[in-house]
């Protein structure tokens, strides 16, 4: 399922959109391999960020369940400051000048004195690292909740710094999305544009002043472009029923606003001068979500995209193009991400997967061709215990091409390995080469890792997403299976030792594959999957109010008519069960509800058929702690050693 949260992509490298788990079972190792917690805890090196004059780095770190926020110089190992988050939930952070760090966290639950659903709320907070004090940036504004929409676009006026925050007023008491101004310096938050009933989003230019919004009325699939001329006009509208245009920010030259989307169109942006009469102009990118912005300037000067297998960093400036060469040219064979950079693109972070080891963070001189490690993100493993992974490609049963990437066990004969089958959330996401903890972790046991980019996955091609329209439960299911007899023809894969393992999307994957798509696994564990589509779009619908028909359009795309859910639920066809299955969901889980494991619980029981429920307390959608990690690792893998050894 999609993440619902408002955390900003800013790497080509995504994470496996994973669910937290919440139980206690033991599991036994498979060989020498490393513990299951070093596979499974939180990365003890999550997010790395350089200070735009060079001189400090802000990273996020991980102890146990102990987050930090951590600033130190570049040139020393010791913490200037290290502030402890607990268990809050640090999604990202970002520079505002030399002196401040914005954290960015979430937390589940409802904003107080407010009617509304539970959801994942994002919230800000400025660190002043020097004066060693922090402060919430949504703070002291009358009828103004501290949840936050987007990160924050920092200005620098008369050199000082300034953060324009996208947050919530009340105007008789309805929330609406506004403009906030942050003085970093003075502690001061005010009011800069109040939103209208249907706003979605606002960009500033660079001397702060708002100069572009956005509106969604959700019932009549209108998308809207308001630019400021001293009042709010507006310019274009478009329909868009599912998929709503998005204000990207300001665009190359600094003065003129970047969109993307608004004919339809994904890979174009469109610039549009915020000048009456001025000509637009567009320009070709591969994914918005890779977009880099110069931090001294707020000119977009790039895009990132994972094109294929192969990261593509494109700068339009030859002199950064040069850099970014250099800088991935210090690490020959290796994936390397984008991090962050100085004002002056001299110093950049990098983040780094050669295959053979953890990913780990560098910070790379690309004047004097220096690298500089900075820790590695999982520091409990060693190269002895990562598993080589390699690309697949195989057709389905109708002919489409489809790909996917296989982790095997280390120190096993490619022949007759027991399989597990990951298929990723979603589904409109895809799984990536290199490191992934959770396929890492169950070859570690033993276990063949198939990860498939099966039809209605994204970011690949708009082809092989459109395939996916309509089949959930259908070619969407038969593609995992189609991979599995792939394998099994090789002679690679034991096509009587095949299990089924997912979380959300992947989650429902591994119910259908034990109720729609028989005969093909052993087992079968979902993590948070949907088991009841009719009552999962319904409850989709009701609880975002007028947003909840947008909400509806998108899943029917995927899921087919209204009138044939049924046909494609698990908890429909509980009575078509032979094969054991593990449960497992958060009762705070906001994107699928608790109910829909609950309800395949009450079908299989309905039904006589075994399986194992794991109720967590306390818990989201996604794998937020590194207990739970574990845990989850702990639960999958007990199931899997039990029911599918995995020699």
């Amino acid at each position: 399922m999609p993440d619902q949260g408002n955390r900003p992509r800013r790497i080509f490298l995504r994470a496996r959109a994973a669910l937290a788990v919440a139980i206690g079972l033991a599991a036994p190792t498979f060989g020498r391999a490393a513990p299951l917690d070093a596979y499974g805890r939180l990365p003890s090196l999550e997010t790395v960020r350089i200070s735009p004059d060079g001189a400090m780095l802000a990273s996020v770190s991980t102890t146990g369940e102990l987050r930090s926020v951590v600033v130190r110089p570049v040139d020393q190992a010791e913490a200037t400051l290290r502030l402890n988050f607990g268990e809050v939930k640090l999604r990202d952070i970002l520079w505002a000048g030399p002196k401040h760090v914005i954290a960015i966290a979430s937390e589940t639950g409802i904003p107080q004195d407010v009617e509304a659903p539970r959801n994942e709320l994002v919230q800000a907070l400025d660190i002043n690292w020097p004066r060693k004090v922090y402060r919430p940036l949504l703070f002291g504004v009358p009828d103004t909740l501290n949840v936050i929409f987007g990160e924050p676009e920092i200005r620098f006026l008369d050199g000082k710094p300034f953060a324009y925050v996208r947050g919530v007023q009340f105007v008789r008491n309805h929330g609406r999305i506004s403009l906030f101004r942050v003085d970093m310096e003075a502690g001061l938050t005010a009011i800069m544009s109040q939103g209208m009933f249907d706003t979605t989003s606002f960009t500033v230019d660079a001397r702060g002043t708002p100069i572009a919004r956005t509106e969604y009325d959700a019932i009549k699939s209108r998308w809207s472009l308001d630019l400021w001329n001293g009042e709010w006009r507006e310019v274009n509208h478009v329909d868009a029923p599912i998929e709503t245009p998005r204000l990207l920010g300001l665009g190359r030259d600094g003065r003129a606003i970047a969109i993307v989307g608004e004919d339809g169109d994904w890979a174009t942006v469109r610039e549009a001068s915020v000048e009456p009469g001025a000509a637009a102009t567009t320009f070709e990118i591969a994914d918005a979500d890779g977009l880099i912005w110069d931090p001294a300037t707020y000119r977009l000067i790039g895009d990132a995209a994972l094109v294929g297998d192969e990261g593509r960093y494109t700068f339009y400036d030859p002199k950064d193009q040069a850099a970014w060469s250099t800088a991935a040219s210090q690490f020959p064979g290796a994936r390397v991400a984008w991090e962050s950079f100085t004002d002056d693109h001299r110093l950049w972070v990098v983040r780094v997967d050669t295959g053979a080891d953890a990913p780990f963070h560098a910070l790379v001189d690309v004047v004097a061709k220096t690298v500089k490690p900075l820790g590695s993100a999982y520091d409990g493993l060693k190269p002895s215990d990562i598993a080589p992974s390699r690309a697949v490609a195989f057709k389905a049963a109708d002919g489409l091409a489809l790909t996917g990437y296989l982790t095997l066990p280390r120190d096993k004969a490619e022949k007759g390995l027991p399989l597990v089958v990951l298929p990723h959330g979603g589904p409109a996401s895809r799984d990536t080469p290199g490191f992934d903890w959770w396929a890492q972790a169950l070859a570690s046991r033993g276990y063949a890792v198939l990860r498939v980019n099966f039809r209605g996955s994204g970011d690949l091609s708009k082809a092989l997403l459109e395939a996916g329209f309509g089949q959930w439960g259908r070619k969407m299911q038969t593609d995992l299976s189609d991979g599995v007899r792939h394998l099994a023809t090789q002679g690679l894969a034991d096509p009587a030792r095949v299990c089924i393992v997912g979380a959300s999307y992947g989650g429902y994957a591994a119910l259908a594959g034990a109720t729609l798509d028989t005969g093909v696994y052993r087992c079968a564990a979902s993590i948070a999957g949907p088991s009841d589509l009719p009552a999962m779009v319904a409850q989709q619908k009701n609880r975002r109010g007028d947003q909840g028909m947008q909400s509806e359009r998108y899943w029917l795309r995927f899921m087919g008519s209204a009138e044939g859910l049924a046909d494609i639920s698990p908890a429909r066809h509980a009575d078509k069960v032979s094969i054991p299955i593990l449960l497992i969901h958060g009762k705070d889980d906001t994107v699928v509800p608790f109910e829909q494991t609950r309800i395949m619980a009450d079908a299989l029981t309905k039904a006589g058929k075994p399986f194992t429920l794991v109720t967590l307390n306390k818990e989201d959608h996604w794998l937020s702690r590194s207990a739970t990690r574990l845990q989850m690792l702990q639960a999958v893998v007990a199931f899997l050693e039990k029911n599918n050894p995995p020699s």
